[in-house]
């Protein structure tokens, strides 16, 4: 036996085959080979985002390398002056006072956060002090240098480049008082972070150098130590910024971000974590913290920084001893990135889909000069042999084997019509007999099947009758309990009854309710028996049921409610959908004034029906609000989802109504919700179905 069958639909038909030759390749390669370009294409995407984040971290390293070799050099120019070397041998006070002059103005033409000049002890001698310090600061005795500095003495002169440090609190303080604004960040608590107990981060990373004074002789007068405090440092991580990512370098509009870590703690930072806020204090993902700080190796991937997926590059910092302190890092967000990725993709799938409907309709064409004329021989002997003896085949526009053996089948045909012709004279009057008996009997048959039909179709739709009567017999049970125990509870209270009649009204209300929707199930057995559930309402009274349902809103924000009820046309309206509507509206004005205020409810008659006000004394709606109040997912509130009020208008407008938005006539802020309803519904077919049951509400 073979391992292949042919199905039955392909082994019957040669059209089917010819189509099946047609369509397979190109239902089945075409969609593998887009399957194998969206992978490829996958995959390049992901090296190409690689390998740029690569090279925007050697562009930062560069630059932040020629930050520090800038640091050391300068250092090293003002260490090796001859100004500070007469100045330091000569030791009187003028000397001093022309050291902090010349140490101050080195210090701001370099661009260092600090420059302080030692003696070979260590004790200080002069500093370059910030331009904004008062004399009195200025001249506040600095302690001794830290030990952290003292250890990073840098004695080789070829090797002017600054190193990064880790100073705690109180050393940096004693360099620097004036940048003790910088440090003490407070920890923001970071999704996927490693666990830490700390709330601070106090420690400060600096970038300095220490180098020796020395004269012509090569004695050692001192030591010069100067360098850039890098906490909060914005306008150094700025500048790398841009840099790494100059205006209009990236495409898509995805944006660049860098950042300098002391430990997996973002010091300076332009991520930002909302608005303006930069995302200071927030710790990197616990996995990139093992790669980097734990492991040592740079992070080229995608990780979620504070609040978004980036591309993203981490390198550690290492101090002068070789410790990792921190890290470097560049990225740009993916979503962009990733959003056109699959626009290409759903670009190249259309134009395959466009390729492969082309080609299938090209194929289809080609298949059916081939199939059509053994399809119209094949029908022909069917209508033959079905008693058409005049069947034929006729002219077809194929040309080759196939139209030809197409006419030798009509000739064929014409032979035997012709042999037949006699014998059918002959018995022309039993064929006719024989005719009319069998279409009696074939009138007989129809009948038949139609009453057969027909039965069929009664005893369907009773079995559904009897099913869904059954369920709502087995509904109303329950109900019928519930309503008698309340009932009960009724009559048991007595007039001890009063301070919960509203409550006990509103479940006859909710019975009700559930009774309307047994009735709605009754009525696809017996649909003739009900009618629509367009009630005519009281404006009045059906404001005064929603008022209860809200009542502890309006308790709870202390707001002042204010009625005039002039309207006595009643509306025609489903009572839960008004309802629905009048709710919703009161909720809003309520929301609209949260420290309390006044609600204004006005009911008057128009022409053919009534009108509802509802007027609070919020904040109003400006005209942006306006335009908009009744579009599908607009809100102004953090917590909405913007469907109430197109919701509301939707309902009203089932039956012919209409709300209506705008601003207090009287000056006062607030806004002005207008509901519109008439007696009939103008639009009948809104709440009602062709058939003539109720809509579904």
């Amino acid at each position: 036996m073979s391992w292949w069958r042919t199905p039955g639909w392909l082994a019957t038909s040669v059209r089917n085959k010819l189509l099946a030759m047609a369509l397979l390749p190109l239902l089945v390669a075409f969609p593998l080979l887009v399957l194998a370009l969206a992978i490829w294409s996958t995959q390049a995407y992901d090296r190409l985002l690689i390998t740029k984040v690569r090279s925007d971290l050697a562009v930062a390293q560069g630059y932040f390398d020629q930050v520090l070799i800038e640091i050391g050099s300068g250092t090293l120019g003002v260490a090796d002056s001859r100004a500070l070397a007469e100045a330091l041998r000569q030791g009187d006070e003028r000397a001093i006072d022309r050291l902090q002059t010349h140490l101050a103005e080195e210090r701001e033409r370099l661009g260092l956060d600090f420059l302080v000049l030692y003696d070979t002890l260590g004790r200080p001698i002069a500093r370059g002090a910030p331009t904004g310090l008062s004399l009195q600061d200025k001249r506040e005795p600095l302690p001794p240098l830290p030990r952290a500095l003292a250890d990073s003495l840098q004695t080789q002169r070829d090797r002017a480049k600054a190193r990064l440090l880790l100073l705690d609190n109180q050393s940096l303080r004693s360099v620097a008082p004036h940048l003790a604004s910088r440090l003490d960040i407070a920890l923001v608590a970071t999704r996927n972070a490693s666990p830490s107990e700390r709330r601070t981060e106090d420690r400060a990373m600096v970038a300095q150098t220490t180098l020796p004074v020395v004269d012509g002789q090569g004695r050692h007068l001192g030591l010069l130590s100067g360098g850039l405090l890098l906490n909060q440092n914005l306008d150094f991580i700025d500048h790398i910024n841009r840099v790494v990512y100059p205006a209009g370098s990236l495409p898509f509009d995805s944006q660049g971000t860098a950042t300098l870590f002391l430990d997996d703690v973002r010091i300076t930072t332009n991520v930002r974590l909302f608005q303006d806020r930069r995302a200071i204090g927030t710790r990197v993902s616990q996995a990139v913290r093992d790669t980097v700080l734990g492991q040592g190796q740079t992070w080229l991937d995608l990780a979620f920084v504070v609040n978004d997926w980036y591309v993203s590059a981490y390198e550690p910092l290492l101090d002068t001893a070789g410790q990792r302190i921190g890290m470097l890092y560049v990225g740009f967000t993916e979503a962009p990135f990733r959003f056109m990725r699959y626009a290409m993709l759903a670009l190249i799938a259309l134009i395959f889909g466009a390729v492969m409907a082309s080609s299938a309709w090209f194929s289809l064409r080609w298949a059916r000069s081939i199939f059509e004329p053994v399809q119209q021989m094949n029908l022909t002997m069917q209508r033959v042999e079905q008693g058409q003896g005049d069947a034929r085949v006729g002219e077809l526009r194929a040309r080759d084997e196939l139209g030809a053996l197409a006419g030798h089948l009509d000739q064929l045909l014409d032979v035997i019509d012709d042999k037949t012709a006699a014998l059918q004279r002959w018995a022309d009057e039993l064929d006719h007999k024989v005719a009319e008996r069998t279409q009696e009997l074939q009138a007989s048959n129809a009948s038949l099947q139609l009453a057969q039909q027909q039965l069929v179709k009664s005893e369907k739709l009773a079995a559904i009758g009897q099913l869904t009567a059954s369920i709502a017999h087995e509904i109303n049970n329950p109900i019928a309990v519930m309503q008698g125990n309340l009932d009960l509870v009724r009559d048991t209270l007595g007039a001890q009854v009063a301070p919960v009649r509203g409550e006990l009204s509103l479940l006859d209300q909710q019975i009700e309710r559930m009774r309307i929707i047994v009735t709605q199930l009754l009525q696809y057995a017996r649909p003739t028996e009900y009618a629509g559930y367009v009630d005519a309402l009281d404006l009045r009274q059906a404001l005064d049921d929603c008022l209860v349902l809200v009542g502890h809103l309006l308790a709870k924000t202390g707001i002042r409610v204010q009625r005039e009820d002039a309207a006595t046309h009643r509306v025609g309206i489903n009572r839960q959908e008004l309802q629905q509507v009048i709710i919703n509206l009161l909720i809003n004005a309520i929301q609209a004034m949260p420290d309390g205020g006044e609600l204004r409810l006005q009911t008057c008659d128009i022409d053919g029906g009534a009108e509802l006000q509802v007027i609070d004394s919020g904040t109003g709606l400006s005209d942006a609000t306006l335009e908009r109040l009744f579009r599908p997912f607009f809100t102004t509130k953090n917590d909405g989802n913007g469907l109430g009020l197109w919701i509301s208008q939707g309902l009203l407008e089932r039956y012919g109504g209409h709300i209506a938005a705008g601003h207090r006539a009287d000056g006062v802020h607030g806004a002005v919700f207008t509901v519109t309803l008439f007696t009939e519904p103008r639009a009948p077919g809104a709440a009602r179905t062709n058939d003539g049951r109720p809509g579904a509400h």
